[in-house]
């Protein structure tokens, strides 16, 4: 029995050109989070759905289809696209690639989306980007089921405290460390203090933001595999 799907919130995560005329769309939805969708005819200069179909433009859609590419109907929107510049918009550009790696099609994450949505607002204003970045990222860690603790040693369950210094995997957690003939990667080590600010968010101080940029980039590219980001070679050209 062929799924139709009528007005669905969604955004634009990803798009490339498929046969002559058609886009290739991933979408994140509210309700069936990724779905691959293709445009019929969308790049034609006649295409009514052209302009609509850009990353970070709410949007309602509908589409119809028993395969895993499902073909798009109707696309509506009343709401100003999400505008973002410089770093801001390369910003959103890694939300959009990390999420399109990440998540698994139509499997629903609502309070993902809404968190995704509150984070593109909060690109467009001016608060720090570093902080708006990391709180996403824990967040989207923490909605895929790969939340990191920061309370407690994976191993013995004794809370985490300022003044000890702890060693991350990001398959187990983190792990108390001596401080003597200490012979760990630097960049697998976080004081004890650090954490409890990541995990308060305090993310304000440079050394702490530098920490938890650190500590997430190493969460997320286990997840992510040998493949590098494309978003951060954006930044890298800054």
């Amino acid at each position: 029995m062929e799924n139709r799907i009528q007005l669905q919130p969604a955004y634009v995560l990803f798009s490339r050109p498929f046969q002559n005329t058609s886009v290739l769309l991933d979408f994140f939805t509210i309700d069936y989070g990724r779905v691959r969708v293709v445009a019929k005819g969308a790049r034609r200069q006649s295409s009514k759905y052209r302009s609509l179909l850009q990353p970070f433009h709410p949007l309602l859609i509908a589409y119809t289809g028993k395969g895993e590419i499902k073909t798009l109907g109707n696309v509506e929107s009343s709401v100003t696209p999400i505008s973002l510049k410089g770093e801001r918009l390369f910003s959103g550009i890694y939300l959009n690639e990390i999420l399109c790696r990440l998540l698994h099609t139509h499997a629903e994450h609502k309070r993902l989306f809404k968190i995704y949505q509150e984070t593109l607002i909060a690109l467009q204003g001016t608060g720090n980007l570093e902080a708006i970045l990391r709180v996403f990222e824990l967040n989207l860690l923490s909605e895929l089921g790969y939340a990191i603790n920061f309370y407690e040693v994976y191993s013995t369950q004794q809370p985490i405290v300022e003044e000890e210094l702890y060693k991350f995997s990001p398959d187990l957690g983190f792990e108390l460390i001596s401080r003597q003939d200490c012979e760990e990667d630097p960049q697998c080590l976080f004081e004890g203090g650090i954490l409890i600010s990541i995990r308060k968010l305090e993310m304000g101080d440079r050394e702490v933001a530098k920490s938890a940029k650190r500590l997430l980039r190493i969460a997320l590219t286990s997840l992510l595999g040998g493949k590098p980001l494309n978003s951060r070679e954006l930044f890298a050209s800054l």
